[in-house]
């Protein structure tokens, strides 16, 4: 299918000009004339593009943001919900589309379901784009014809997500430009500050404090050898990101990432809040435990957790209730567990769940906001240690030789 522009007169003699998808010219011109258009000038769409969008399509870079998927899952749901064909409204889609990625992969979706696959098993050849549980879930309402409502539920679940991710880095920008400034303080404090009063403390040729003998020593470490350092630091940080990438690695960053101080308790909440919500939309949508326990621990973006959820569909798969596999996994406080036991008793899991994420939820967003003044004090504290550290080595020495020249 082409895209076409035309100019044309109605049946009333009024100008009439636009854009419409036929294979051929002459198709395009019959579609006018079929509505009642005679066409005066048809010609191919030639889209103008700015020199990035030509780069990105050239180079096939382009990303597509969870804000684009939200949206996507959010058009979906009213196409649907509207009783649009899903080839017609696809299409329709990807021509007000301006990421190129996501139009070539809506594009690719429109020519699997003309072939007569389902948008479920279309959708599972872009895994990049659309995970396990997307996937998953749509299957399920195709097959028990909810499609509308599941992509709300998918939408309304990243949209949960996507503010949790927003609100953590929102707060921890500011210490993080704080750190960002003092290294590069600290960089121009070795290379250029240190080294002048290194100077000029050896023309008073006076014995200097340990203090300053140590700061002289690692600014003429710095400058002499300032590649070594860049060249440890670069190796340094390389390492680190092929090891968590690596199976053990990932389980190791895992772990420690739900240890690690101040922040940590915040990740291990948002993480919870999200396998609790992921649980429970995938239970209301249908789908068997066993399954949803096994997406839940893909969706839940950290292997350590993982396993931990694969060890509660282990015991489900056994036979052992809910509770139980819960409780031996250790990743929940007795309140979690006990709403977890009365949701199966009750044969309300699903609901009981989208309760406890609702709590994670809220204590994520109340520890978030509370994180800015966790973290104001040991920036201060750096702060001062840096500023001690520079008075006891460089500024004392200059007191002590200004007393004995008086």
């Amino acid at each position: 299918m082409a895209v076409f522009e035309f100019k044309g007169r109605s049946s009333e003699g009024k100008m009439i000009q636009g854009q419409l998808d036929a294979a051929t010219s002459d198709a395009a011109a019959n579609q006018l004339l079929g509505r009642g258009i005679t066409p005066i000038a048809l010609t191919p769409f030639v889209e103008k593009l700015s020199f990035s969008e030509k780069f990105e399509r050239a180079t096939n870079s382009g990303k597509v943001t969870s804000v684009e998927l939200i949206m996507f899952c959010r058009q979906m749901h009213t196409i649907t919900r509207a009783g649009i064909p899903l080839v017609k409204g696809l299409r329709g889609l990807s021509a007000s589309l301006r990421n190129y990625a996501l139009q070539q992969t809506i594009n690719d979706l429109v020519e699997r379901l003309e072939t007569g696959a389902e948008l479920s098993t279309a959708m599972r050849q872009h895994p990049k784009m659309f995970n396990n549980l997307v996937v998953s879930l749509v299957g399920v309402g195709e097959n028990t014809g909810r499609l509308d409502i599941i992509f709300k539920q998918i939408a309304e679940y990243m949209e949960r997500d996507h503010g949790t991710v927003r609100s953590i880095q929102t707060a921890l920008r500011y210490p993080t430009m704080v750190m960002i400034v003092m290294a590069i303080a600290l960089a121009v404090v070795n290379y250029k500050v240190i080294p002048a009063f290194a100077g000029m403390f050896a023309k008073f040729g006076a014995e200097l404090p340990i203090y300053t003998r140590i700061l002289i020593g690692i600014s003429d470490f710095f400058v002499n050898f300032w590649w070594l350092v860049i060249l440890v630091l670069a190796g340094g940080f390389a390492w680190i990101y092929h090891y968590i990438r690596t199976e053990e690695g990932s389980r190791v960053w895992g772990r420690k990432k739900l240890t690690a101080p101040i922040i940590g308790d915040i990740i291990e909440r948002a993480s919870l809040a999200r396998y609790s919500r992921t649980f429970s939309l995938m239970l209301s949508a249908g789908l068997p435990l066993s399954t949803a326990l096994e997406l839940c621990a893909r969706a839940i973006d950290n292997p350590y957790l993982g396993d931990k959820i694969r060890q509660i569909r282990a015991g489900v798969e056994r036979g052992e209730g809910l509770y139980q596999t819960h409780l031996v996994s250790g990743m929940f406080t007795p309140l979690i567990l006990q709403m977890i036991s009365v949701g199966e008793e009750s044969g309300q899991v699903d609901v009981l769940l989208t309760e406890v994420a609702v709590f994670y939820e809220s204590e994520v967003e109340y520890e978030v906001k509370k994180l800015s003044d966790k973290i104001e004090p040991i920036i201060i504290i750096m702060m001062a240690g840096f500023v001690t550290v520079l008075a006891l080595g460089i500024f004392l020495p200059m007191w002590e030789m200004l007393n004995i020249q008086k």
